[in-house]
């Protein structure tokens, strides 16, 4: 029997609740081939976390090997805005490409800047829960979930207010490819995007150039390292990267955090009795229902997992979800526990490709949850919330609450 015939990544029912059928495949095995996506599943927590690290996987191939030497078909032609736009930031780049970009773009993305801009975080997310509190609730998502991350990802830009609104469709459309096998018409849409959203930011860096702010754009024209700058390509793939993995993570992560929340009265109650439990409860929010589901990987050269041999040209997918709720890992995975300690989770990947975002990411969870959790004390639930069609990015498209 096919132990893979319980995993169905566009099947609403199982989008709904992952949990039990990616437990069912990490009982049946360590790797499976999955025939419609043409794809090795990994669903356990020590494979996950080696393979991410294994420099035999790549993200790209394109830095070792054409297309056909890889036995793979190029993409369509009228698909390359969103490959050039894509290919040329640091998710889907391989050393030594990943490693200069990675340097240069740290010298403008620091601690130092997540510390300066984490007052302005939490002004907006008390601002955002504020006015959802005023009108006695609303819809968690369109009105703290959506905008919070998209307007400091703006800021962080010097994007001005007048033109944030094109930020989020541009986003949700260039982020619909990274779904399993999208359809023509989804690559339409991010096409258009891509193109949008690329010659927008060609125009903001020109300006940037001409008058130079404090903003990461101007960061990103002037970092340099031993004669070597980033291109306008690769910093216009930069400013999209951190548009569309920043922002559609922590909006995932928000939506999905309060729907747990709001599912274990008990642990959402402790939490309010003490707020320090707080930075320890993002960490478990992001194990318990993670944002980002799958990481692909080609493999480069052949590697073995539990004797099944995976050839070069072949693709994993690495189930972050799955192994989230590895027992072999965490004790009662599946159960939300705010006061765990021991948690490695891979919300944020591992290896070269660790998210460049995270302590941004950390500094807006904890600014949301906490001014949610200081400000609508008697938040609660209007009905079941609607949740997004895709499994590879999770979340919620509506969550009503009342305040």
């Amino acid at each position: 029997m096919d132990a893979s015939a319980g995993f169905d990544p566009w099947s609403p029912r199982f989008a709904a609740d992952p949990y039990p059928g990616l437990a069912r495949l990490r009982e049946a095995g360590r790797v499976h081939w999955f025939a419609p996506t043409r794809q090795w599943l990994v669903p356990h927590h020590a494979d996950v976390r080696a393979l991410l690290r294994d420099r035999r996987l790549g993200r790209t191939y394109l830095h070792r090997f054409t297309h056909e030497e890889f036995g793979r078909t190029p993409p369509p032609a009228d698909h390359a805005p969103f490959h050039t736009l894509n290919d040329n930031g640091l998710l889907d780049l391989e050393p030594p490409d990943h490693t200069r970009i990675r340097r240069l773009v740290s010298q403008a993305f620091t601690p130092r800047t997540v510390q300066d801009l984490t007052p302005t975080i939490e002004r907006l997310a008390h601002d955002l829960v504020a006015a959802l509190v005023a009108d006695g609730g609303g819809d968690l998502i369109a009105r703290v979930a959506e905008p919070l991350p998209v307007t400091v990802i703006a800021e962080m830009l010097g994007i001005p207010a007048s033109d944030r609104p094109l930020l989020r469709p541009w986003s949700a459309d260039i982020c619909g490819m990274y779904e399993l096998n999208p359809g023509e018409g989804a690559a339409r849409r991010a096409v258009r995007a891509c193109e949008e959203f690329s010659a927008y930011l060609r125009e903001l860096i020109a300006a940037r150039r001409t008058r130079p702010g404090t903003d990461l754009v101007s960061a990103l024209i002037a970092a340099h390292d031993q004669g070597e700058r980033l291109t306008e390509q690769e910093m216009v793939s930069t400013c999209a990267l951190l548009l569309n993995a920043g922002h559609e993570a922590v909006v995932g992560s928000i939506g999905n955090a309060w729907w747990a929340l709001l599912r274990n009265p008990g642990q959402l109650a402790a939490l309010r009795a003490d707020p320090a439990l707080l930075p320890r409860a993002v960490e478990e929010l992001l194990r318990y229902d993670t944002p980002l589901h799958l990481f692909e990987r080609w493999v480069l050269e052949d590697i073995e997992i539990a004797g099944t041999r995976i050839p070069r040209g072949h693709e994993v997918a690495l189930l972050l979800g799955a192994a989230n709720h590895d027992p072999a890992r965490f004790t009662d995975p599946a159960r939300l526990d705010l006061t765990r300690t021991d948690n490695p989770h891979l919300g944020f990947g591992a290896g070269i490709h660790y998210c460049i975002g995270a302590p941004l990411a950390r500094a807006e969870l904890l600014a949301v949850h906490g001014a949610l959790l200081r400000q609508a004390p008697a938040l609660r639930l209007l009905r079941e919330p609607l949740r997004k069609p895709g499994f590879v990015i999770r979340g919620l498209r509506e969550l009503l609450v009342a305040c």
